[in-house]
């Protein structure tokens, strides 16, 4: 029987001059109908046929379109199959093998990493200044550097060489779990660029209502190498040699489509998923047709376990984008009052209802919606109080304290007309280097930027939850009181499960993310965080609301559709019909253990695949 001896990772040992340049990538070969199975491994350290997508030229030049690909697969492109584009192209560049292998993919992981982040967080240097963007842009890239490294390791175990089914399972493991530890540290980790966020409006992600953001990184990684082995088995197969048997050709394009329909599954597969849906949504897929304007938006509302929320949410923009957006005091406030009393107008005219019941339940501000203090500006306090009174409901409203012990806490304060602030949420995870400076002094050495945070901020420690109070029957809800519980997760906390996860589990009902991007000016920061909102929408099954100072905000079904957006950088509000819902999703039921899972197993087969490397050579 005819067939190929050498696997995608058995490629040309990296012990010293690079091989001649033959073919194209190489796949694995079928043995009969099971194409899952490759040929037996090569001995350690003899070099497998080389071919000349394996030279080092060629897996930078891999690498560089691997971090292009995947780079565009994020907003404000938003082509998410290149998402498994890009997995395809890292895992074809980190195939040379050879004991010095490790420190090439290391090289090959960073090339992509560079690639990737640097536009990807493009909004930073916009926000901050060079050094700041490409220290970041360097530290998450040597993240994916380690991984080129582990994955190497990993993929020494001989039954992980040998089955094309496993590579794609380890690869994925070990992609992911890389993900999950970059989300933690240091510093608490930075959650963006997951894998997750590129698939919020695919059918691939759908799947978060299983297994959060892990389950849906873990399916992209796979599927991107299922292509990967599929693209190889053919380019591999020489179809024009004559001397290429009939039956092997079949073979090659057998175990190919097989690879296809197997990524085809993990893709689509979440289809099937029950999440909550109402047919009577609409969602939004053009920018220039918002959704919302002249009308409530309904979010799911046929969807609801525990009633209705009706909610209104106020974009005030600022007149300058960047450094300067709060350089005007009070600026910001003004704008958000203004809008607040728009709410209040059509809400007077009928817009929303002629019924009592119709009018809303809550208006909902930015983070920062207040640049002063209502708590401690007496005139501040009234004007809010006046608009709450005037519209008929609290006001979520944004804003900062600065306690007598020193630092500052970014609050999200529900001011209730006639009462004041009544319930209040205090940031938990707080950006560093953004809202406080680690180490500043050795960070003085190579910015002065670290001196524009003047006061650090303090991390809350209550959990992102507060209590709106309502009517029952407005809600629909029996007679009399009644209180709904948000979740309310301030600006980047929209990307750390953890935070959200407990917020529900504690029974919030509804998520609201509050967040001011006026800094970032005309970027894709604001769009990458809706993408995070409507993933977290998937993972917790609640409807969501992203409130921005500036845009965009948006409203997410429960099953993640956008039912509603506006545009960067105008004034504009919007009035929305939220489901509330108690039904924990499996996601939330899981918890912490999906990520501990995947991180345990990558030691594991980390650690499995130096030890069997180990004990190859030594036999």
């Amino acid at each position: 029987m005819s067939h190929v001896s050498s696997t995608p990772i058995e490629e040309p040992s990296d012990s010293g001059s690079d091989p001649a340049p033959q073919h194209a990538p190489a796949e694995p070969a079928g043995r009969g109908p099971d194409a899952s199975r490759t040929a037996t491994a090569e001995p350690a350290g003899q070099a497998a046929p080389a071919d000349r997508w394996a030279s080092r030229p060629a897996t930078l030049l891999l690498a560089v379109a691997a971090g292009a690909a995947l780079w565009a697969s994020f907003p404000d492109v938003g082509a998410w199959p290149l998402a498994f584009v890009g997995v395809a192209l890292l895992f074809t560049a980190l195939r040379r093998e050879g004991r010095r292998a490790a420190g090439w993919n290391f090289l090959v992981g960073l090339v992509a990493g560079l690639t990737f982040w640097l536009p990807h967080i493009w909004w930073a240097n916009f926000a901050t200044d060079t050094v700041p963007w490409v220290a970041l842009s360097v530290l998450e890239t040597l993240f994916l550097a380690a991984f080129g490294a582990l994955w190497t390791w990993a993929r020494r175990w001989a039954w992980v060489r040998r089955h094309a089914v496993a590579q794609a399972a380890v690869f994925a493991v070990v992609f992911v779990a890389v993900e999950q530890w970059r989300s933690e540290i240091p510093f608490g980790g930075f959650p963006w660029g997951r894998l997750a966020w590129t698939v919020a409006g695919a059918p691939t992600g759908r799947a978060a209502w299983l297994g959060g953001t892990t389950l849906v990184s873990f399916l992209v990684a796979a599927a991107g190498v299922l292509l990967a082995l599929a693209v190889g088995r053919l380019v591999r197969t020489p179809w024009r040699d004559a001397g290429t048997d009939a039956g092997r050709r079949a073979r090659a394009a057998a175990s190919a489509g097989a690879f296809v329909l197997a990524a085809g599954a993990l893709v689509t597969g979440p289809l099937l998923l029950p999440l909550a849906h109402d047919p009577g949504t609409r969602e939004v897929t053009d920018a220039e047709d918002p959704g919302h304007v002249g009308t409530v938006v309904d979010a799911g509302a046929a969807t609801a376990q525990a009633g209705v929320l009706r909610a209104g949410a106020v974009q005030g923009n600022v007149s300058e984008p960047g450094e300067g957006s709060f350089a005007n005091r009070a600026e910001v406030l003004n704008n958000h009052l203004a809008g607040t009393y728009a709410i209040a107008d059509e809400q007077a005219a009928g817009a929303y209802g002629d019924d009592p019941g119709d009018a809303v339940d809550v208006v909902l501000w930015p983070e920062n919606g207040s640049d002063l203090d209502p708590q401690t500006t007496p005139e501040v306090g009234a004007a809010i109080d006046d608009a709450a009174t005037t519209v008929g409901a609290p006001i979520l409203v944004g804003a900062q304290e600065f306690p007598d012990s020193g630092g500052r806490y970014n609050v999200a304060l529900l001011w209730e007309p006639g009462e004041g602030v009544t319930q209040r949420y205090a940031k938990q995870h707080p950006a560093p280097f953004g809202e406080y400076i680690p180490i500043r002094g050795f960070v003085r050495l190579f910015s002065s930027q670290v001196d524009r945070v003047t006061t650090d901020m303090i991390p809350g420690t209550e959990p992102a939850v507060v209590d709106l109070p309502v009517d029952g029957a407005a809600i629909g809800r029996g007679t009399g009181p009644a209180t709904v519980p948000m979740a309310t997760v301030i600006c980047f906390e929209v990307a750390y499960d953890e935070i959200i996860r407990d917020a529900v589990q504690r029974g919030a009902q509804v998520l609201v993310v509050p967040t001011n991007n006026a800094s970032f000016g005309y970027t894709a920061e604001s769009t990458q965080q809706l993408a995070m909102t409507r993933v977290q929408a998937i993972t917790t099954g609640r409807a969501a609301v992203q409130v921005s100072t500036v845009g965009v905000s948006g409203v997410v079904a429960p099953d993640g559709t956008l039912v509603a957006r506006t545009q960067l950088f105008t004034p504009d509000h919007l009035v929305a019909d939220l489901p509330l819902r108690t039904e924990l999703t499996p996601a939330v039921r899981a918890g912490y253990w999906p990520g501990w899972a995947v991180g345990a197993a990558a030691v594991v087969l980390v650690v499995g695949g130096v030890a069997s490397a180990v004990r190859a050579r030594r036999g």
